[in-house]
């Protein structure tokens, strides 16, 4: 027992060991705690919410479906719908939870609820899942920022109670060169000025030693002047890649913003955000999302591909989710509208078990969804996967008060 590594778990249990027996629910416990923790969250970040039924919970033939129809994965018994052509190839590796319940049909709101896993609380802003990450994960020895947002959109993520330096670092296209990476003077007068502003910072000090030390002024200098100097700023880079990996992601900002995550989380970021925006399908609903798709489904593919042939998927969790769905009704004008029960999330990679599908929705759209499953239950999961103890708490500054990593309870079915 003692040796029981992952393969031999799950060799084990598809010679038809029940996950429901204690013996299972035991080789089960062993097996994740003899797996290397997940290291970094990749999560692309669907802005607008994107629906279930044009994305991950098709449901042909129905009413509901407004004419959508699903194509067979690699899964058994798990369909997707079309347009996803490619994720399909993948979906060994790839979990849908598609009983996603929340109690925020507003943007912000559900954009805050998924991100942080709580919701919004006037008395505390609480910090979002990769500033988490960095905060409670070693350092390492990463130059560059360990939280980024490419593409960012009108709530990027941020560092909440922990503070502003857990915040992303934010880029657009990573097509075009990073900006403010570089002085805009030659090197003599660069240092003179880093001498200029080193007794601009005593004369702040003097007498107002914590004051100074609060402003976090001289780590936030130091880290931007390391970062500046670091090889590692190449792997924001995507032009170093080969034109056929170029390719597969497919030419769109937002396929060469998850090229960069992968190049990313290489070097030791933590979490990267690649945001799609435009899901906010209140008209034309399925026009826009096969659009959307069609950026989607070959970036989705190929970063799964790509990590597990660098053998970073058990590494990496990747995350697809929006902040909510959207209504099994079609609206007068072919929209959908909001939607928070009954929604879809996509979970691959750290270990993490592939190939199902968690919850059911009502083919008829009146009843609530099979097993919910809440955002904080989401966060608990990832938790666990880095190796983080979800109900941990930290004190947030101020008021004092204690905040748990999540109030979730980490998806059993999920932790292989």
């Amino acid at each position: 027992m003692r040796t029981l590594s992952r393969r031999g778990f799950l060799a084990t249990a598809g010679m038809g060991l029940s996950w429901l027996t204690p013996v299972g629910q035991l080789l089960a416990r062993q097996a994740e705690q003899n797996r290397e923790p997940a290291r970094s969250v990749i999560l692309l970040w669907l802005a607008g919410g994107p629906s279930q039924l044009e994305t991950f919970d098709p449901h042909p033939n129905t009413a509901i479906a407004g004419g959508t129809r699903a194509i067979e994965t690699a899964a058994k018994g798990v369909r997707l719908a079309e347009g996803f052509e490619q994720l399909a190839g993948q979906m060994g590796s790839v979990c849908l939870l598609r009983s996603m319940v929340s109690k925020e049909g507003d943007h912000e709101r559900g954009t805050y609820m998924m991100k942080t896993g709580y919701r919004p609380d006037p008395s505390l802003v609480h910090a979002s899942i990769g500033a988490v990450c960095c905060h409670e994960l070693p350092t390492g020895e990463t130059d560059i920022p360990r939280h980024v947002s490419i593409l960012p959109g009108q709530w990027p993520s941020r560092g909440g109670y922990l503070g502003a330096e857990f915040d992303a670092f934010q880029l657009d296209d990573p097509r075009g060169k990073l900006p403010d990476v570089a002085s805009p003077v030659d090197l003599p007068r660069d240092r003179s000025r880093v001498l200029d502003l080193d007794v601009v910072d005593r004369a702040f000090a003097k007498g107002r030693a914590q004051v100074a030390r609060s402003t976090l002024h001289r780590e936030t200098v130091t880290r931007a002047r390391t970062m500046m100097t670091s090889e590692q700023l190449r792997a924001f880079d995507i032009s170093k890649e080969p034109a056929e990996v170029l390719a597969e992601y497919g030419d769109s900002p937002f396929g060469r913003g998850c090229l960069a995550a992968r190049r990313l989380i290489e070097v030791g970021v933590r979490c990267v955000e690649v945001t799609l925006s435009g899901w906010d399908t209140h008209v034309n609903n399925h026009e826009i999302h096969r659009k959307l798709v069609t950026q989607l489904d070959p970036a989705f593919a190929a970063l799964l591909r790509d990590l597990s042939r660098r053998k970073l998927l058990d590494r990496t969790v990747v995350v697809c989710a929006g902040e909510f769905g959207r209504s099994p009704k079609i609206n007068p004008l072919g929209g959908r509208d909001h939607w928070p029960t009954g929604f879809s999330v996509a979970l691959a990679g750290g270990g993490l078990r592939g190939g199902l599908a968690l919850g059911e929705t009502d083919p008829e759209g009146l009843k609530d969804p099979s097993r919910p499953i809440p955002a904080q239950d989401v966060h608990a999961t990832i938790f666990r996967t880095l190796g983080l103890d979800p109900l941990k708490e930290n004190t947030a500054p101020v008021t004092g008060r204690p905040v748990k990593l999540s109030e979730g309870t980490p998806i059993r079915e999920l932790l292989t």
